[in-house]
């Protein structure tokens, strides 16, 4: 008896051991800047690396055969010890695809101005990761079932019994299928990418999050707008940056038949030179439309990306505007009306 509790207080003492070694390793390894791994690393693998120190406890006490265990409680340990390491080894699996997605993405970035293929990589490699975690997860449950005995007895009278719920459940579960398709579909195809600006249900926002099921739009006002990710295959919708960041953006100005179109367009050329919201590109008045009271005129100019489109919209607008007021404030749209005097018939 005096063996057995000296055989249990040393494999204690080892696993104990073993968990601060490997955890001090790897926290070492973390602060490394050049190392492969993250700086949390051993945060991150504490929980899966207790299990997995518990499994090969579970088993050292199941050698042991001067422990007294009936054949009960023994296949009960089993049994934990395999679900224990099947949890370990998922967990694993998951933080190595974590990191190797974030390592390979850091040479992109997403915070330049032509960030593109940056964008084009994170929308790829954020959906490709849900998608492999989820197949993991699904292959670690599935061998978890497979360690139960009489699982197939199980599964065979489940599905037997199931009838109309089952048929319920069945169609039910296809909009989530749909869904988890149009998922990866969007990774494959890339119609949206993160951080693109689009136009959806009349709203004017910035592509935030890709999920596996879900888009989640910024809007310009920081609401946010959730739609599922079949929206995206199955509707219309603007993407403003699709193959490009740069965008044209317009201003319509209205006045009267008499205003001089020249100085207009010497004016608009002026403020498009004194600003840097301008990228050089696109300058361009042109007369649009006329009505029986005013004259349309169109200001098209380019720039950047879209938030600097607006931007510039806005500048010019205000300045224009105020140009006609100062300099040709007869030739602000005006309404008329003719007088006709009526003389009376002279003999």
């Amino acid at each position: 008896m005096d063996n057995l509790n000296l055989y249990v207080l040393v494999t204690i003492i080892v696993l104990i051991v073993a968990y601060f070694l490997v955890f001090f390793l790897l926290k070492r390894l973390g602060k490394d800047p050049h190392n492969v791994l993250p700086h949390n690393i051993a945060t991150r693998i504490k929980v899966p690396l207790i299990v997995l120190l518990l499994a090969i406890g579970i088993q050292a006490g199941l050698i042991n055969q001067q422990l007294l265990i009936n054949e009960t409680t023994a296949a009960l340990l089993k049994q934990l010890r395999s679900l224990m390491l099947i949890f370990t080894f998922t967990w694993f699996i998951i933080i190595a695809l974590r990191i190797s997605k974030n390592r390979f993405l850091k040479q992109f970035d997403v915070n330049t101005r032509d960030n593109l293929r940056a964008r084009k990589f994170y929308t790829q490699f954020n959906i490709i990761e849900r998608i492999a975690i989820f197949v993991v997860i699904l292959f670690a449950i599935g061998i978890s079932l497979l360690t139960f005995d009489g699982i197939k007895e199980i599964g065979v009278s489940l599905l037997t019994s199931a009838g109309i719920a089952g048929i319920i459940l069945g169609l039910s579960a296809q909009k989530v299928i749909g869904a988890i398709l149009a998922g990866i579909q969007i990774a494959i195809s890339q119609p949206i990418r993160l951080d693109d600006v689009v136009i959806v249900e009349g709203e004017w926002g910035r592509v935030e999050e890709i999920k596996l099921t879900y888009v989640v739009i910024n809007i310009w006002d920081k609401r946010r707008l959730v739609l599922p990710s079949t929206y995206f295959i199955e509707k219309p919708f603007q993407n403003w940056t699709r193959n490009s960041s740069d965008i044209l953006g317009t201003v319509f100005i209205y006045t009267d038949y008499n205003f001089p179109i020249d100085e207009l367009r010497k004016e608009f050329t002026r403020l498009l030179h004194s600003t840097d919201l301008w990228d050089k590109k696109v300058n361009v008045i042109q007369v649009t439309n006329v009505t029986e009271k005013t004259m349309e005129m169109r200001a098209l100019m380019s720039a950047s990306d879209s938030p600097t489109a607006w931007d510039l919209r806005v500048y010019i607008r205000e300045h224009l505007v105020k140009f006609i007021q100062e300099n040709y404030p007869e030739s602000l749209p005006q309404s008329r009306v003719v007088i006709k005097e009526n003389h009376p018939h002279r003999p």
